[in-house]
């Protein structure tokens, strides 16, 4: 008998965030998510960008487990930032744990 604990890959944190212009009137989001992938049972399937109260502007969706890849940064580009939004929050979803790990806070001037 094979028993699996899917809860050992832990939480979906996101590490860092780097934005810049896109030249399209968006912006390119390159963010750098860590999760103890354990494959498809158990991994970081997105990551989005959201306003403070928590309306999604873009998601990232991730289509495959990243187990031999840790951290890995993946990238958005033609993200719309809407008028009057000054400061975005972006979280990474696991499989399994959903939203639980650590954020990252980016603002616009």
């Amino acid at each position: 008998m094979l028993l699996v604990n899917t809860s050992l890959a832990g939480e979906a944190d996101v590490l860092a965030v780097e934005t810049h212009k896109d030249g399209r009137g968006g912006w390119r989001f390159n963010v750098t998510v860590r999760h103890d992938d354990t494959g498809w049972d158990h991994y970081a399937n997105k990551w989005d960008i959201v306003t403070e109260t928590g309306e999604v502007i873009a998601t990232r969706v991730l289509h495959h487990p990243h187990e031999n890849e840790q951290p890995f940064t993946r990238s958005l580009s033609s993200v719309k930032i809407p008028a009057g939004v000054k400061v975005v929050i972006v979280r990474a979803h696991d499989s399994v744990d959903g939203y639980s790990g650590q954020t990252q806070t980016v603002s616009f001037d």
